[in-house]
């Protein structure tokens, strides 16, 4: 059988991407096989031939794998959750996390579907090689990545932190300066020189790596022309993911829109690769940014939980997921994100960084299930979809709170004295929400003050 024979049927049996490391190593090996049957029947200068025909076929079996992959993926519809909480979160002033913390969130992130982690900057600190080595062989559904910068050291630091994890569930993310600003004040290089760079340590990660992401740090302020070059660069050069960051969190939903139709007609190898988005939030537009590029066809997005990152923070994970779970007909995209998990997630990430939630943070803050107006409560006793996005339930959140208070009704009333079993009418329960409408502005009411004004209505 032909060489290309052989790896036309591999392919077309691989459909699974969890199965392909695997079956290129069995292919790999059975050529490998046939090779050494030969070596000994027709001497070394053979050998050393057939031994390079092996190598080569085996890397473009792996090349064609990795294709068909990305284009069922692509075909698929489905947008993969990458999630930056461990690395990108954990810079915000306060926020350090213990590496046995962070295996808390990544197991806590496994658990609800999340593609890949951002597990940490392996050679800027020990801390994060600390962890990464407590997630090796403890998180097995997510890919586990490393960030990089576009140095050969960075690489061998993310490799060695990696080590152990399956090919198929270990890669490195490396970020390069592309901008004006990046190019002349922080690096001190030409364009040439940028790409030059980007060849040679996309190049070098690719032979450690089979998931390898390249992202141009500040791409939203660099020319797009030169952009698509890098990217053209990278993708060439072994890259499997392009990442398109707004570092500096200035683009609107509409810019960020145009960008990813740019890079989509100026890269045509892109049909090899994963376009990624990642936002900051400085104008508050990070989700909003994030979902219009979804709209646009990125295949990736990252996002951290509560949102939290450096200067206004990130595209928050739990908005994104829901937003997407809610108008899938407006996208025509789905994902494998399990909303029950969110709130949990959103508690056990403000616990552990120590950055507490906002009351009304969408989807995991204490006061999205709760109200204290009257018609409000009234509807929602009756019905709780009448004012409500999504219930409870939905994303694992605690039980619907009708706060009472100066706004309340007196079916809220009622509601929560037949819950503390005490007696009441119609006309009690007019003389207590009366009492309730008097009380001084702030005032909480628990249960024990409820008990007290009502007996002040007996």
């Amino acid at each position: 059988m032909r060489l290309i024979d052989l790896l036309s049927i591999t392919i077309t049996c691989c459909g699974d991407a969890r199965h392909w490391e695997s079956r290129v190593v069995v292919v790999g090996e059975s050529v490998a096989g046939i090779a050494d049957s030969r070596k000994s029947a027709q001497g070394r200068e053979f050998a050393v031939s057939e031994d390079r025909r092996v190598r080569t076929f085996r890397q473009r079996l792996e090349d064609r794998l990795r294709e068909a992959i990305i284009a069922r993926h692509r075909r698929s519809g489905v947008v993969l959750f990458s999630d930056t909480t461990l690395r990108d979160g954990e810079q915000m002033p306060g926020a350090t996390l213990e590496p046995h913390e962070k295996l808390r969130i990544a197991l806590a992130l496994e658990k609800a579907g999340v593609h890949s982690l951002d597990a940490g900057f392996p050679a800027s600190s020990e801390a994060d090689v600390e962890a990464i080595r407590l997630m090796v062989g403890r998180v097995r559904g997510p890919v586990l990545t490393a960030l990089c910068r576009t140095v050969r050291s960075d690489i061998d630091a993310a490799d060695r932190a990696l080590d152990g994890n399956p090919v198929h569930k270990r890669g490195v993310s490396l970020f390069c300066g592309t901008s004006p600003l990046h190019r002349t004040y922080k690096l001190g290089k030409s364009r040439s020189e940028i790409l030059q760079l980007i060849s040679d340590t996309v190049g070098y990660a690719a032979e450690k790596f089979r998931i390898v992401a390249f992202s141009p740090e500040d791409a939203s302020r660099t020319e797009v022309d030169f952009l698509c070059e890098c990217y053209r660069e990278a993708i060439r050069a072994g890259a499997t993911t392009i990442g398109f960051p707004d570092t500096v969190g200035l683009l609107t939903p509409e810019k960020s829109r145009d960008f990813i139709r740019r890079i989509q007609d100026g890269v045509p190898e892109l049909q090899r690769a994963l376009l990624a988005v990642h936002f900051h939030n400085d104008l508050g537009l990070a989700v909003a940014n994030t979902l219009a590029c979804i709209a646009e066809g990125a295949n990736v997005v990252q996002c951290t939980v509560n949102g939290i990152g450096e200067r206004a923070g990130n595209a928050s994970l739990e908005e994104v997921v829901m937003a997407l779970t809610l108008h899938q007909e407006q996208y025509g995209r789905t994902h494998r994100v399990d909303t029950r998990m969110l709130a949990p997630l959103c508690r056990l990430v403000a616990e552990l960084t120590g950055v507490g939630l906002p009351l009304m943070k969408p989807v995991g803050g204490a006061n999205i299930f709760a109200t204290e107006a009257g018609i409000h409560q009234d509807g929602l006793l009756k019905n709780p979809d009448t004012y409500l996005p999504f219930r409870p339930e939905t994303v694992g959140g605690d039980e619907i709170r009708l706060v009472l208070g100066r706004h309340s009704g007196r079916r809220a009333v009622a509601h929560r004295l037949q819950g503390l079993g005490i007696p009441h009418n119609e006309a009690r329960v007019i003389r207590i929400t009366e009492k309730l409408k008097l009380l001084p502005k702030g005032t909480i009411v628990d249960d024990v003050l409820l008990q007290q004004i009502a007996a002040d209505t007996l």
